[in-house]
């Protein structure tokens, strides 16, 4: 794991535990804790030469009944064999809010250092900015999603759209995805 990586967990599970400590310090007096849900994601998939992690847990605090708002956490890594491995490790800050009880409405600003090398080998395959073989890119890439979903109990299910989606980062399929969100 990257000496950069370790630094940068480390950094924000720090400003995190400051934030819930101090947050939580006053718990007696303005029910601090009560207002606050965990949640996040979690996903696995192996294949024929392929692998793909992500974990992403995050947590909301809810200013009233039609506003909340907090951090994430994202780290992903996809290795497809003979051509490409990508890991992702960074942060969000979102904002939902509720006009009615059914609809969520979203923005999510994400900031996610990436990792890239593109293995070309035998397939002599060149994705479009990649020229030549065993390429390595290493950058900052920042996300701006606006989303809308349908929410049930503690979950919510739509699509979001990437305003600032560029297509040869390799980072994300297309703009617009569905999402599945769930707090507790």
């Amino acid at each position: 794991m990257p000496k950069s990586f370790i630094i940068f967990l480390t950094k924000l599970t720090s400003a995190l535990t400051l934030f819930l400590f101090f947050g939580s310090a006053g718990a007696q007096e303005n029910d601090f804790l009560k207002k606050v849900q965990f949640g996040g994601g979690l996903g696995v998939g192996f294949g024929s030469g392929y692998t793909d992690v992500n974990v992403s847990p995050g947590a909301i605090y809810h200013i009233n009944d039609y506003l909340a708002l907090g951090p994430s956490l994202q780290f992903s890594y996809t290795y497809q064999r003979n051509w490409y491995k990508n890991m992702l490790y960074g942060g969000s800050a979102v904002v939902l809010v509720n006009p009615v009880p059914a609809i969520q409405l979203s923005a999510e600003l994400q900031q996610l250092r990436v990792n890239q090398k593109f293995d070309i080998n035998d397939l002599g395959i060149y994705p479009p900015g990649i020229t030549t073989y065993n390429t390595t890119r290493d950058f900052w890439n920042t996300a701006l999603f606006v989303g809308v979903g349908y929410s049930i109990d503690r979950g919510t299910i739509g699509f979001r759209y990437n305003v600032l989606y560029n297509k040869n980062d390799f980072i994300y399929g297309d703009a617009l995805m569905p999402f599945v969100r769930v707090y507790f």
